[in-house]
């Protein structure tokens, strides 16, 4: 685990001295602490999936905290014991579209590659997901199914939403005009995701959104017809953990599958057989992810 506050301003003063330069301190803190909680998430992932960690072919690292070579992931191999012939892909500042964007490669990988880990990270937030092609399902417990994606990227938004390393910690860029941008753009970004399956009720899916804002919340609800009762789980995690950018919307899938079972429904998907995952990021990008929820 990180050390407390107390203990690390000890150790780095320069950290709580807004003026004083501390770039040196924080990445050695984000370079020895971000592969430890990366491997608390992944062994709960990995313990849910029932396989051993000899059948793991690919990793996925995605972090928008600190930035070394050799990577978090290379610690993160040698952390789960990992084999050494793992195929590792290093993600660094992806914003809050992060963890979609994991999920869209991993995707890509595991119909050609079957079995990875993706893992995603941020801040005090971390979270794991295991994602495979011909599940056994006498071993395995399989949770979503990502079926379709789509990544939009919206022109002349380059400077709207960005992340920059300084002295003083990660600076972040947040234009006012961000929620516009987004609820602009969503609607079609989700019908061209939706249309291979031939989709048209956007009230029959389950919804996990990152929660951008309150803001970008409401007016996407808006333009895509919705209630609000349908961003309950982003919201619930807004509320308990906040905006954790990468793997906020793994803390959704998670919460509504936990949601599903508790209230004994019929899928992972609060009882609907699909869903639409969005990440909001960098670029300006939209990430969509179609998932298709399993019976409980």
């Amino acid at each position: 685990m990180m050390a407390n506050d107390g203990e690390l301003l000890k150790k780095y003063p320069n950290i709580g001295d807004h003026d004083a330069p501390s770039l040196d301190a924080r990445w050695e803190i984000v370079t020895e602490e971000v592969p430890k909680l990366a491997k608390e998430a992944a062994m709960v992932a990995i313990k849910e999936w029932g396989q051993p960690v000899s059948k793991i072919t690919h990793l996925i690292f995605c972090t928008n905290s600190g930035a070394a070579c050799p990577g978090a992931d290379v610690c993160l191999v040698h952390l789960l014991g990992l084999p050494t012939t793992v195929r590792r892909a290093m993600l660094h500042y992806q914003g809050c579209h992060g963890g979609a964007t994991s999920l869209r490669i991993a995707k890509d990988l595991a119909e050609n590659n079957h079995d990875l880990v993706s893992q995603v990270l941020f801040g005090d937030g971390a979270a794991a997901v295991i994602v495979g092609a011909d599940p056994d399902l006498e071993v395995e417990r399989p949770l979503y199914e990502p079926i379709s994606t789509r990544e939009t990227m919206i022109l002349n938004t380059m400077d709207a939403l960005g992340m920059v390393p300084r002295e003083v910690g990660n600076l972040v860029t947040l234009a006012p005009s961000i929620p516009i941008h987004i609820s602009g753009n969503i609607r079609g970004c989700v019908e061209e995701a939706l249309n291979p399956l031939g989709i048209k009720d956007l009230y029959s899916l389950f919804w996990i959104v990152h929660p951008g804002g309150p803001k970008i919340l409401k007016m996407v609800e808006e333009k895509l017809e919705l209630e609000k009762d349908k961003f309950n789980m982003t919201r619930k995690v807004l509320t308990d953990v906040g905006n954790l950018s990468s793997p906020t919307v793994l803390f959704i899938m998670n919460e509504m599958r936990k949601k599903s079972v508790n209230e004994v429904k019929a899928t992972t998907g609060d009882g609907l057989e699909f869903g639409m995952l969005l990440g909001f990021g960098p670029g300006l990008s939209i990430e969509a992810v179609v998932l298709r929820s399993v019976a409980i």
